[in-house]
C-alpha cells in the first residue's frame, strides 16, 4: 500500500484515555470503520499550510479540520490526526484527555466536551499569535516615528504580509462559527450521543453548544478587530510616510529649480562678458568710465531676472497648493 494510503493518529476512548498509533492506518479502514466518505479525508490529508477551516457533520461523527487540528469527533472516541509531537499538540492531547475524562462530572455530552477542548486550543493558539504579531508591528511603528529607515520599512512591509494572513485565517475561523450557528439544523446534529441513544431533538434544541460557540465566537472578532486596528495603523503610517517622502521629493525639485534660476540670473552676466571679451573694436573701449556701466547694468538686469523668476515659481508653487 502507498505511504499517501496512511494516516497518523491518536485515538481517544470514551474515558478519555489515550494511545499513540505507532503504526499508520490505512484510509480505506478509517472510512470503513467510521462510515464516513472518501472526500471527508481532504481536509484530514491536506498540509498544515491550509487556512480554510471547516466543519463536517456526519450521521455519527464530526470531521474539523481547523488551523494544525485535524481531528474525528464521535460520541465515545476522539480521532487526532497527523500528530506532530509539537508543544501545542502536545498542550491539545493533555487538555482533551482531561476534559473527556470528565472528573468535574459536567453534563455536556462526550463530543461538545471535546469541541469545546479543541476551541479552547485554537482561541488559544490564535490569541498567541495575535499578542506576537501585533507587538511586533507596534514596535517598528513606534521606531519609524523617529525616524524613517529604509531596512526597518522594508521588515515592516514583511511584518504586514504577515499580519494580513493572520487575519485572514482569523476571519475565516470566525465566519465558519458564525455560519454554523446560523443553522440550527448543524448546530442539533452535534448531538453524537443523542443519536447514538435513538433520542430525538427538536429543532431548537442546542443550548449548550450555541452559547459554546457564541463565547468563541465572541472572541475570535475580538482577535479580528484588534489586528484589523493594526492593520489600519501600518495603513496610516504607510500614508504619512508617503505624504513626507513626496514632501521631500517637492522640496528637492524647488531646491532644483532655484539653482537653475540662479544660473539662468548668472548667465546674464557670462553673456555680456562674453561679448566684450571678444577682439572687438568700438566706442566703450575708449572711455574708462563705460566699466563700471557695463558692470552694473549687468548685475541689475541679472538680479531683475533672477527676482522675476523667483516671484513666478512662488505663484507657481500657490497655485498648486490651492488646487
Amino acid at each position: 500500500m502507498p505511504n499517501n494510503s496512511l494516516l497518523k493518529c491518536i485515538v481517544f476512548d470514551a474515558n478519555g484515555k489515550f494511545k499513540k498509533i505507532s503504526s499508520d492506518i490505512q484510509k480505506t479502514q478509517l472510512i470503513l470503520k467510521h462510515d464516513l466518505l472518501p472526500r471527508d479525508l481532504r481536509k484530514i490529508d491536506k498540509g498544515s499550510d491550509d487556512i480554510v477551516p471547516s466543519i463536517l457533520v456526519r450521521e455519527h461523527s464530526i470531521l474539523l479540520n481547523i488551523l494544525h487540528i485535524r481531528t474525528l469527533i464521535k460520541a465515545d472516541s476522539v480521532v487526532l490526526f497527523n500528530y506532530d509531537q509539537t508543544f501545542s499538540n502536545d498542550q491539545l492531547v493533555s487538555n482533551l484527555s482531561q476534559r473527556l475524562r470528565n472528573v468535574t462530572n459536567d453534563k455536556l455530552p462526550y463530543e461538545i466536551r471535546a469541541l469545546e477542548t479543541i476551541f479552547m486550543n485554537v482561541m488559544d493558539n490564535l490569541n498567541s499569535e495575535m499578542k506576537v504579531q501585533v507587538t511586533v508591528v507596534n514596535g517598528i511603528l513606534k521606531e519609524l516615528e523617529g525616524h524613517i529607515d529604509m531596512t526597518k520599512l522594508k521588515y515592516l512591509l514583511l511584518v504586514s504580509k504577515k499580519l494580513q494572513q493572520f487575519q485572514q485565517k482569523a476571519t475565516l475561523i470566525r465566519d465558519l462559527i458564525d455560519e454554523t450557528l446560523a443553522h440550527d439544523d448543524d448546530l442539533v446534529a452535534l448531538y453524537l450521543t443523542d443519536k447514538k441513544k435513538g433520542t430525538s431533538r427538536v429543532t431548537t434544541d442546542h443550548e449548550e453548544v450555541e452559547l459554546l460557540l457564541e463565547s468563541y465566537s465572541l472572541h475570535c472578532d475580538a482577535i479580528v478587530q484588534t489586528v484589523e486596528n493594526s492593520i489600519s495603523d501600518v495603513k496610516t503610517t504607510e500614508e504619512i510616510i508617503n505624504i513626507i517622502l513626496d514632501s521631500n521629493r517637492n522640496e528637492l525639485m524647488l531646491l532644483g529649480l532655484r539653482f537653475n534660476i540662479g544660473l539662468l540670473s548668472f548667465g546674464t552676466l557670462l553673456f555680456v562678458a562674453g561679448v566684450y571679451g571678444m577682439n572687438l573694436e568700438n566706442f566703450i573701449e575708449e572711455k574708462n568710465y563705460w566699466f563700471p556701466i557695463v558692470c552694473t547694468c549687468s548685475l541689475l538686469t541679472c538680479g531683475w531676472i533672477f527676482r522675476k523668476s523667483m516671484h513666478r515659481l512662488g505663484q507657481l508653487t500657490r497655485i498648486q497648493m490651492t488646487k
